[in-house]
């Protein structure tokens, strides 16, 4: 049983290429009481009729599913966000199993945090652009040597650990899950505006690498973690800094 008002994670299925494995997902969602789908870019279009033969019995998971046409739609009101991934990655964020982050996400869904789990599609996961977007990062701990989780497998596993959890929750985490978290879009603005002044002030340089300076300040921002009330003061030192150079004719 969840405590009152505890509100579950999201999990978001980014450009699924099977209908069968959105089913599948939602069957497995289903299996551990959890209903709040979101789908982005599928390949084969949405409503899915494979999609929907496949849940056999899940399908008010699919009937209620939000549909986007991007990742950023699909993240923008989320607090926190996970990316499942078994492959290594440059990025730096911190790298949890599925049982401690259904852990996490229980604590921040107690305090009314929304949280979204990303699982990329079936034949390659998720790409860097779409990681850059999330918090931390969840591993499963499965054979090296064949590391592929499918689908619907991925959302079983992330379930299970959901519904696993129960209560039980450590202090430490629920002292973070009362931080007022800046959801995903706040976080945006927040890189659109520093990508501004910096652009202004000639940083992204040489043309080349402008791209990769630019994710790599993207990522900086999801791993962070900022909460409402910091966001707003980088917001402020950006705009004084702005007016105190124009005043000075610099």
């Amino acid at each position: 049983m969840l405590p009152p008002h505890t509100l579950p994670p999201v999990f978001i299925l980014v450009r699924p290429q099977m209908g069968e494995n959105i089913g599948a997902a939602a069957r497995a969602m289903l299996n551990f009481g959890l209903e709040r789908m979101r789908v982005v870019g599928p390949r084969d279009g949405w409503p899915n009729p494979k999609a929907v033969a496949m849940a056999s019995g899940a399908g008010r998971v699919l009937d209620h599913a939000g549909h986007f046409a991007d990742l950023a739609g699909a993240v923008a009101d989320c607090d926190f966000v996970f990316a499942t991934t078994a492959r290594g990655r440059e990025l730096v964020k911190e790298i949890v199993t599925p049982e401690r982050a259904m852990e996490m996400a229980r604590a921040m869904g107690a305090e009314g945090k929304r949280v979204g789990v990303l699982f990329g599609p079936e034949r390659a996961g998720l790409e860097n652009e779409d990681i850059i977007r999330a918090n931390a990062i969840v591993t499963v701990p499965v054979n090296p040597e064949f590391p592929s989780l499918n689908l619907a497998q991925c959302v079983l596993l992330l379930g299970y650990e959901w519904q696993r959890q129960g209560a039980g929750v450590p202090a430490s985490v629920m002292e973070l899950a009362r931080t007022e978290f800046a959801n995903r879009e706040e976080v945006e603005r927040l890189a659109d505006h520093f990508e501004e002044r910096l652009a202004a002030a000639g940083f992204f340089f040489p043309e080349t690498k402008v791209e990769g300076m630019k994710a790599n300040l993207r990522n900086m921002w999801g791993r962070l973690g900022l909460t409402r009330a910091e966001v707003q003061t980088f917001h402020g030192m950006l705009r004084q800094i702005a007016w105190k150079l124009k005043n000075q004719g610099e």
